[in-house]
Protein backbone atom coordinates (compact mmCIF):
# COMPACT_ATOMS: atom_id res chain seq x y z
CA UNK A 1 0.00 0.00 0.00
CA UNK A 2 1.12 3.47 -0.63
CA UNK A 3 2.34 5.74 2.20
CA UNK A 4 -0.58 7.49 4.20
CA UNK A 5 -1.25 11.40 2.50
CA UNK A 6 -0.84 14.20 4.69
CA UNK A 7 -3.97 16.40 5.37
CA UNK A 8 -3.86 19.32 6.99
CA UNK A 9 -6.82 21.61 8.24
CA UNK A 10 -6.43 25.44 8.51
CA UNK A 11 -8.39 26.37 11.77
CA UNK A 12 -9.01 29.77 12.57
CA UNK A 13 -10.52 29.42 16.08
CA UNK A 14 -9.60 26.52 18.98
CA UNK A 15 -13.05 25.10 18.10
CA UNK A 16 -11.83 24.94 14.54
CA UNK A 17 -9.00 23.35 15.52
CA UNK A 18 -10.79 20.59 17.68
CA UNK A 19 -13.07 20.11 14.71
CA UNK A 20 -9.75 19.01 12.19
CA UNK A 21 -8.98 16.52 14.87
CA UNK A 22 -12.19 15.35 15.60
CA UNK A 23 -12.38 14.99 11.45
CA UNK A 24 -9.38 12.64 10.87
CA UNK A 25 -6.77 15.76 9.82
CA UNK A 26 -3.32 15.34 10.39
CA UNK A 27 -1.58 18.50 11.10
CA UNK A 28 -3.71 21.88 12.18
CA UNK A 29 -2.52 24.99 11.11
CA UNK A 30 -3.81 27.80 13.00
CA UNK A 31 -4.79 31.09 12.34
CA UNK A 32 -6.99 33.63 12.72
CA UNK A 33 -8.77 35.72 9.67
CA UNK A 34 -9.39 33.10 7.01
CA UNK A 35 -11.48 35.51 5.30
CA UNK A 36 -8.73 37.65 4.73
CA UNK A 37 -5.85 34.70 4.37
CA UNK A 38 -5.17 34.37 7.50
CA UNK A 39 -3.09 36.37 10.62
CA UNK A 40 -1.46 35.09 13.76
CA UNK A 41 -3.93 33.42 16.34
CA UNK A 42 -3.97 35.18 19.67
CA UNK A 43 -2.13 34.37 22.42
CA UNK A 44 -5.29 32.72 24.04
CA UNK A 45 -6.35 30.82 21.09
CA UNK A 46 -2.73 29.40 20.53
CA UNK A 47 -2.39 28.73 24.17
CA UNK A 48 -5.52 26.60 24.56
CA UNK A 49 -4.71 24.82 20.93
CA UNK A 50 -1.25 23.61 22.79
CA UNK A 51 -3.13 22.22 25.41
CA UNK A 52 -5.89 20.54 23.95
CA UNK A 53 -5.37 19.35 20.31
CA UNK A 54 -2.75 16.06 20.13
CA UNK A 55 -2.36 16.92 16.74
CA UNK A 56 1.18 18.55 15.22
CA UNK A 57 0.26 22.18 15.80
CA UNK A 58 1.84 24.48 13.34
CA UNK A 59 1.42 28.51 13.51
CA UNK A 60 0.76 30.68 10.98
CA UNK A 61 2.85 34.08 12.07
CA UNK A 62 1.41 36.68 9.78
CA UNK A 63 0.87 40.29 11.09
CA UNK A 64 -1.74 41.71 9.25
CA UNK A 65 -3.30 41.24 5.82
CA UNK A 66 -2.68 42.32 2.44
CA UNK A 67 0.89 41.96 1.27
CA UNK A 68 4.13 40.31 2.64
CA UNK A 69 6.39 43.50 2.36
CA UNK A 70 6.92 43.91 5.90
CA UNK A 71 8.85 46.59 7.42
CA UNK A 72 11.25 46.30 10.65
CA UNK A 73 8.15 47.07 13.13
CA UNK A 74 6.61 44.36 11.77
CA UNK A 75 8.99 42.15 11.72
CA UNK A 76 9.61 42.53 15.26
CA UNK A 77 6.14 41.25 16.13
CA UNK A 78 6.57 38.44 13.99
CA UNK A 79 10.05 37.63 15.69
CA UNK A 80 7.86 37.74 19.41
CA UNK A 81 4.83 35.40 17.99
CA UNK A 82 7.38 32.98 16.89
CA UNK A 83 8.86 32.91 20.87
CA UNK A 84 5.54 32.70 21.59
CA UNK A 85 5.11 29.52 19.31
CA UNK A 86 8.43 28.16 20.37
CA UNK A 87 7.59 28.57 24.41
CA UNK A 88 4.24 27.14 24.11
CA UNK A 89 5.96 23.93 22.63
CA UNK A 90 4.18 24.51 18.89
CA UNK A 91 5.31 22.14 16.72
CA UNK A 92 5.65 24.49 13.73
CA UNK A 93 5.71 27.79 12.48
CA UNK A 94 4.21 28.88 8.92
CA UNK A 95 6.15 32.51 7.67
CA UNK A 96 7.16 34.07 4.56
CA UNK A 97 8.23 37.75 3.43
CA UNK A 98 8.64 39.27 0.04
CA UNK A 99 10.88 42.11 -1.32
CA UNK A 100 9.30 44.77 -3.39
CA UNK A 101 10.27 42.99 -6.74
CA UNK A 102 8.33 40.10 -5.73
CA UNK A 103 11.43 37.74 -4.90
CA UNK A 104 12.07 36.29 -1.25
CA UNK A 105 12.86 38.49 1.50
CA UNK A 106 15.92 36.34 2.39
CA UNK A 107 17.37 38.33 5.21
CA UNK A 108 13.75 38.55 7.10
CA UNK A 109 13.01 35.25 6.55
CA UNK A 110 16.50 33.87 7.38
CA UNK A 111 15.85 35.54 10.77
CA UNK A 112 12.36 34.67 11.27
CA UNK A 113 13.72 30.54 10.60
CA UNK A 114 16.66 30.96 13.09
CA UNK A 115 13.79 32.63 15.77
CA UNK A 116 12.19 29.21 15.20
CA UNK A 117 15.14 27.50 16.47
CA UNK A 118 13.95 23.51 16.54
CA UNK A 119 10.23 24.14 14.96
CA UNK A 120 9.75 22.63 11.31
CA UNK A 121 9.05 25.68 9.16
CA UNK A 122 6.77 26.23 6.34
CA UNK A 123 6.31 28.50 3.86
CA UNK A 124 3.12 30.18 3.12
CA UNK A 125 1.22 31.49 0.10
CA UNK A 126 3.54 34.20 -0.18
CA UNK A 127 5.02 31.76 -2.46
CA UNK A 128 1.77 32.37 -4.88
CA UNK A 129 2.97 36.43 -5.18
CA UNK A 130 6.20 35.88 -6.12
CA UNK A 131 7.60 36.98 -9.46
CA UNK A 132 9.65 33.70 -10.41
CA UNK A 133 7.74 31.22 -8.40
CA UNK A 134 10.78 28.18 -9.64
CA UNK A 135 13.71 30.93 -8.72
CA UNK A 136 11.44 31.32 -5.59
CA UNK A 137 10.87 27.66 -4.59
CA UNK A 138 14.79 27.27 -4.68
CA UNK A 139 15.12 30.24 -2.52
CA UNK A 140 12.38 28.64 0.33
CA UNK A 141 14.57 25.16 0.02
CA UNK A 142 17.94 27.17 0.83
CA UNK A 143 15.89 28.82 4.27
CA UNK A 144 15.59 24.91 4.91
CA UNK A 145 11.70 25.24 5.15
CA UNK A 146 10.54 21.91 5.49
CA UNK A 147 7.11 22.41 2.91
CA UNK A 148 5.82 25.20 0.99
CA UNK A 149 1.70 26.03 0.77
CA UNK A 150 1.30 27.06 -2.16
CA UNK A 151 -1.85 27.47 -4.80
CA UNK A 152 0.09 27.35 -7.94
CA UNK A 153 0.22 31.18 -8.33
CA UNK A 154 -3.94 30.80 -9.47
CA UNK A 155 -6.78 31.55 -7.03
CA UNK A 156 -7.32 27.54 -6.17
CA UNK A 157 -5.38 25.20 -6.39
CA UNK A 158 -6.98 23.40 -8.66
CA UNK A 159 -6.52 26.07 -11.08
CA UNK A 160 -2.68 26.15 -10.12
CA UNK A 161 -1.89 22.33 -10.98
CA UNK A 162 0.49 22.41 -13.65
CA UNK A 163 2.43 24.90 -11.63
CA UNK A 164 2.57 22.67 -8.45
CA UNK A 165 3.29 19.79 -10.53
CA UNK A 166 6.40 21.67 -11.55
CA UNK A 167 7.38 22.51 -8.21
CA UNK A 168 6.64 18.63 -6.71
CA UNK A 169 9.13 17.68 -9.59
CA UNK A 170 11.95 20.24 -9.45
CA UNK A 171 11.91 20.09 -5.21
CA UNK A 172 12.17 16.43 -5.27
CA UNK A 173 12.36 15.09 -1.64
CA UNK A 174 14.49 18.48 -0.77
CA UNK A 175 10.84 19.83 -0.13
CA UNK A 176 7.27 19.04 0.43
CA UNK A 177 4.58 21.29 -2.00
CA UNK A 178 1.69 21.27 -0.41
CA UNK A 179 -1.30 22.16 -2.95
CA UNK A 180 -3.78 24.51 -0.21
CA UNK A 181 -7.02 26.79 -1.71
CA UNK A 182 -9.95 25.65 -3.18
CA UNK A 183 -9.43 22.04 -1.91
CA UNK A 184 -12.68 19.44 -1.49
CA UNK A 185 -13.47 16.46 -0.77
CA UNK A 186 -14.83 16.47 -4.73
CA UNK A 187 -11.66 17.28 -6.03
CA UNK A 188 -8.49 16.23 -4.35
CA UNK A 189 -8.01 12.86 -5.72
CA UNK A 190 -7.99 14.57 -8.77
CA UNK A 191 -5.78 17.49 -7.75
CA UNK A 192 -3.42 14.48 -6.14
CA UNK A 193 -2.78 12.43 -9.30
CA UNK A 194 -2.26 15.79 -11.42
CA UNK A 195 0.36 17.24 -9.05
CA UNK A 196 2.05 14.10 -7.69
CA UNK A 197 2.08 16.46 -4.19
CA UNK A 198 2.19 13.95 -0.86
CA UNK A 199 0.53 16.73 1.74
CA UNK A 200 -2.94 18.72 1.23
CA UNK A 201 -4.22 22.20 2.77
CA UNK A 202 -7.76 23.19 3.08
CA UNK A 203 -10.05 24.79 6.14
CA UNK A 204 -13.19 22.36 5.19
CA UNK A 205 -15.34 25.37 6.73
CA UNK A 206 -19.15 25.10 6.84
CA UNK A 207 -21.54 27.99 8.13
CA UNK A 208 -22.17 27.92 12.05
CA UNK A 209 -26.25 29.53 12.48
CA UNK A 210 -25.86 32.03 15.46
CA UNK A 211 -28.26 30.66 18.66
CA UNK A 212 -29.42 34.25 19.49
CA UNK A 213 -32.63 34.93 19.28
CA UNK A 214 -32.49 38.71 19.38
CA UNK A 215 -30.93 40.58 16.29
CA UNK A 216 -30.25 43.77 15.22
CA UNK A 217 -30.67 43.88 11.55
CA UNK A 218 -29.45 47.31 11.08
CA UNK A 219 -25.70 45.99 12.20
CA UNK A 220 -23.98 45.94 8.70
CA UNK A 221 -20.60 43.94 9.17
CA UNK A 222 -21.77 42.41 12.53
CA UNK A 223 -23.57 39.44 10.93
CA UNK A 224 -24.34 36.73 13.77
CA UNK A 225 -23.57 33.45 11.65
CA UNK A 226 -19.90 32.51 10.81
CA UNK A 227 -17.76 29.78 9.89
CA UNK A 228 -16.33 27.06 11.11
CA UNK A 229 -14.25 23.35 10.64
CA UNK A 230 -16.69 20.86 9.97
CA UNK A 231 -15.45 18.08 11.53
CA UNK A 232 -17.80 15.50 8.42
CA UNK A 233 -16.23 18.15 5.79
CA UNK A 234 -12.80 17.27 7.59
CA UNK A 235 -13.76 13.31 7.58
CA UNK A 236 -14.91 13.33 3.84
CA UNK A 237 -10.98 14.69 2.86
CA UNK A 238 -9.64 12.14 4.97
CA UNK A 239 -11.44 9.65 3.34
CA UNK A 240 -10.72 10.49 -0.49
CA UNK A 241 -7.15 10.60 0.29
CA UNK A 242 -7.59 7.51 1.73
CA UNK A 243 -9.13 5.85 -1.31
CA UNK A 244 -6.35 7.05 -3.42
CA UNK A 245 -3.46 5.36 -0.63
Amino acid sequence: MAARFTLEIAAGSLASALAAQAGGADRVELCEGLEYGGTTPSYGTLASARERVRLPLFVLVRPRPGDFLYDDAETEVMLHDIEQCVRLGCDGVVIGALNAEGGVDMPRCRALVAAAGPLAVTFHRAFDAARAPLRALENIIDLGCRRVLSSGAQAGAPQGAALLAACVQQAGERLAVMPGAGIDAGNIAALARATGAREFHASAKAVRASSMRFRNRALAGLAPDWQQTDPARVRALRDALDRLA
